[in-house]
């Protein structure tokens, strides 16, 4: 182990940085294993800071040289950093270092990828290129110099002047250092232009490698519609003269909103439509936007400290997510962002390694890039606009805006724009940034004399380090049916203050039925007690589409619970309710798809565990087997008419209309291919002249074990193209049989072209096991050991993508004692390893404790 008493960084030690940087010049002569970085900082004292210890963050770099107002001098070094006594007043310190890009294989810092130099700087990247105060309080204008022999050097901001050998950038807006970039490589651009809303014309770019230029104009398109949607629907412009987006295929995240020079994975920019899918399309779309609001929500102003890093994360998911909704369809948008977070961040919120959106403590910052901070931030902010309005919400942000550019800037600050445009005390709204766990809405019914009575109590369970939970500020979307179906109270809010509130109807002729939670107004779990036949009917009539889709979800768990717990075969009633809206070609393609879907194993069993039992993921997955093939079975007649009226002819867009049909058609084809023996998949596989139907054609192939001809055939055609082989290395595992999945995975890590250290790939295969539920926790363990295995292997080599991958590890105690004790030991193997890196030490120790 790296540490046995790693550092604890807690919220309530904040102080500022004790110095101000005037300026900061920084000069990069580039070398694969030598590279020189000489900065010159001008510092002055901070009138706002009592820290008087001068210190500059720094790991893994050689000191050259270092002066002090011109003169040499001699600062004490440590692995964590630099630190020297200053003189009074301002001054001007000078450091040359060397560090070396090419055996960077963490990926953060200044690293080499395919023989391109490129960054990753936040969280705390920056530290090793030179030494510097490593804060994102600490904010100061960059001007830059690259050397080096590549023909495309860039950096943030704005161009300066360029020669043979070397390129000069200057950014003229204060910037923490986490949003530092430099790229530079033998590319290619993909130009554009964009004129601002003020008539300022700013150049577009998208760089990459020379053999992707094909691959750029979606994303070219999707960053001009953000940069117009920001303007008409925030009034937020962009700053500078010029916005680069460069493509990189050895990347941790998927993309970094460096100001004006974002940084792409590669999977998150490049598309086409024959090696890109309809998802595929609407993530990078989504992605680009998210990177690009990010200039005002994250760059323009920043966050004072990483505690507060769900301030610009959250907002910007939420920003982003309006922006798809807009784009596409709102409602599907709604749904899949709410399978994506009860999915994800429920599951993280209910086990050990929950915690507040915005937490008091961390070891290791890069561990809380999670949903919670991301997902749960966005849906915070959703809440908010409910619970104001849409007219001041937009009030707040402009207020925001004006009053925290060029800010660091806390919850507090966020929270007290809304408090002065709308009067608001929103004290106990904040809770749901300082509390973690996600409250459980109990809800009961009365009805006598016309007056209908709704009664709602909020619990949220014990998370680790938080034992006791005060109620939160719940707005709650609600509209009331006619036992007929006919909607009679459409939509309103209901504003939950206390532990236990009623709120009542009155004149009422007859008992309505609720439609509760509308457009899933708040991250809570709804429990509320109502038959099949009432879920039936929100099914049919419900006017809310999220609540509408929700109704057949229910219908879907209840049918698998009473299999799994009780041997129960498929109910009937949930058959027909499905057939009928699939059936029903007035509703959006994509809805249908959606209903479609089949549950998430993971939250089947997160439900079985919610009620006490102890999920057996052999159980569950037979029982959405048999459920998904009796759904094939009552279709039967239906889905030769449905296939044809969903497929979509040539040729191809990527738009949300296509897409839509696309993801009914695929769904009918699994369906079909239960049936007919795969002969309808090949046929499409054979002819499909785009990957969403290529590959939806080869996932129904290996879900049937009809797919080994198929997927030797993509190989063949594809093995080329690196994006489109994760595809190809993920398909394996996803779709195997639960007692060959580990098998599979553990033979494709012998492939020639798997690449532990290339993140696609090593994500591609194992996070497909991951989620391989039934697979993943086979009886016998092996998924457990071999993913263990190659945990510690990573993380000697990417520490950050090493720990983020023990997250497939988080629900190991929610099983029974077979499986808990075999994942129990390949933690505490994982723990005991030489030589651990600090991320994963941190996560690992958290899975276990919690």
């Amino acid at each position: 182990m790296t540490d046995a008493n790693p550092k604890t960084v807690y919220l309530k030690d904040y102080t500022p940085f004790g110095w101000i940087l005037e300026s900061v010049h920084l000069t990069f002569r580039l070398h694969p294993t030598e590279t020189r970085v000489v900065s010159r900082i001008t510092f002055a004292p901070n009138p706002e800071s009592h820290q008087d210890r001068f210190f500059l963050h720094g790991e893994s770099l050689k000191l050259i040289s270092a002066k002090l107002n011109g003169q040499p001098c001699e600062p004490e070094v440590s692995p964590e950093g630099l630190t020297l006594t200053p003189p009074t007043g301002s001054f001007v310190l000078e450091t040359e270092v060397e560090i070396s890009p090419a055996t960077n294989t963490a990926l953060e810092g200044l690293y080499m990828s395919n023989g391109m130099y490129c960054t990753q700087c936040e969280a705390e990247g920056f530290r090793k290129i030179t030494f510097y105060p490593d804060r994102p309080d600490v904010m100061s204008i960059f001007t830059v110099r690259i050397e080096g022999a590549e023909p495309v050097l860039l950096s943030n901001g704005n161009k300066g002047e360029s020669g043979d050998g070397f390129a000069d950038w200057h950014d003229p807006w204060p910037k923490p250092a986490y949003l530092f970039a430099l790229v530079a490589g033998d590319l290619v651009n993909h130009p554009d232009q964009f004129k601002t809303s003020s008539g300022k014309d700013v150049e577009l770019n998208i760089w990459v490698r020379k053999g992707d230029e094909n691959k750029c104009a979606f994303g070219m398109k999707a960053l001009k519609a953000s940069m117009t949607w920001d303007e008409e629907v925030y009034g937020r412009e962009y700053d500078l003269d010029i916005f680069n987006i460069v493509a990189v295929d050895d990347f941790n995240m998927g993309a970094m909103e460096n100001k004006g020079l974002n940084i792409f994975n590669s999977s998150c920019v490049l598309a086409s439509p024959e090696t890109s899918t309809d998802d595929n399309f609407e993530r990078i779309e989504a992605i680009i936007a998210h990177e690009y609001f990010h200039n005002w929500t994250g760059n323009r102003i920043t966050c004072r400290d990483w505690f507060q890093l769900c301030l610009k994360e959250g907002l910007t998911v939420y920003r982003d997510s309006q922006f798809t909704s807009d784009m596409r369809s709102a409602p599907v948008k709604r749904i899949r962002d709410v399978i994506d977070l009860r999915g994800r961040q429920f599951r993280e919120d209910g086990g050990p390694l929950a915690h507040a959106v915005r937490p008091d403590s961390f070891v290791e910052i890069n561990n809380f890039y999670t949903a919670t901070v991301y997902e749960k931030g966005a849906e915070l902010i959703g809440m908010l606009k409910t619970l104001v309005g849409d007219a001041d919400y937009y009030k707040a942000l402009a207020l925001y805006f004006e009053r925290h550019d060029g800010d660091a800037a806390t919850i507090e600050d966020w929270l007290q724009v809304f408090e002065d445009v709308t009067g608001r005390n929103l004290k106990r709204f904040k809770r749901w940034y300082t509390s973690a766990g996600t409250p459980r809405l109990l809800v009961t019914e009365k009805f006598k004399n016309g007056r209908y009575t709704l009664t709602f109590k909020q619990e949220t369970p014990p998370t680790p380090g938080q034992p006791q939970k005060k109620p939160r500020v719940i707005p709650i979307a609600i509209g009331l049916l006619a036992p007929d179906g006919t909607e009679t109270h459409p939509t309103t809010i209901l504003e939950m203050t206390k532990r236990q509130q009623s709120f009542s109807f009155e004149g009422l002729t007859e008992k309505p039925i609720p439609s509760i939670l509308r457009e899933f107004s708040a991250p809570v779990i709804l429990q509320h007690d109502i038959t099949n036949a009432v879920r039936a009917i929100l099914l049919a009539h419900d006017t809310d589409p999220f609540n509408k889709w929700e109704a057949g979800q229910a219908l879907r768990r209840a049918s698998l619970m009473a299999s799994i717990t009780q041997g129960a075969a498929p109910d009937s009633a949930f058959l027909e309710a499905i057939a009928k809206v699939v059936r029903d070609d007035t509703l959006d393609p994509a809805f249908r798809a959606l209903v479609l879907q089949p549950m998430s194993q993971d939250d089947l069993a997160q439900d079985l565990t919610a009620d006490g039992q102890t999920p057996d993921p052999r159980a569950i997955y037979d029982a959405s087997e048999t459920l998904a093939q009796s759904l094939a079975e009552y279709l039967s007649d239906s889905l030769t008419r449905l296939y044809a009226a969903s497929t979509v002819e040539s040729p191809y867009r990527p738009d949300a209309e296509g897409a839509g049909k696309r993801a009914l058609n695929a769904r009918v084809l699994s369906m079909i291919t239960r049936m007919d023996g795969g002969k309808t998949a090949q046929k499409q596989f054979e002819h499909a002249d785009n990957m969403s139907q290529q590959l939806a054609a080869l996932n129904a192939l290996l879900a049937q074990g009809h797919g080994q001809d198929a997927s030797e055939a993509f190989f063949t055609q594809w093995q080329g193209d690196r994006l489109v082989m994760d595809k190809w290395f993920a398909a394996q595992v996803a779709f195997s049989e639960p007692e060959s999945a580990a098998d599979v995975a553990q033979r494709l890590t012998t492939h020639p072209l798997f690449d532990m250290k290339n993140p696609n790939r090593f994500r591609a295969v194992f996070g497909a096991l991951a989620m391989n539920h039934a697979g993943f926790h086979h009886i016998s363990g092996k998924g457990y050991t071999l993913l263990a295995d190659w945990l510690i292997k990573l993380d000697a080599a990417n520490p950050q993508t090493a720990a983020r991958m023990c997250t497939a590890f988080q629900t190991w105690a929610r099983y029974g004692a077979t499986h808990s004790d075999l994942a129990k030991a390949q933690l505490a193997r994982i723990l005991a390893t030489d030589g651990l890196s600090r991320d994963t030490e941190e996560m690992v120790s958290r899975i276990l404790e919690g």
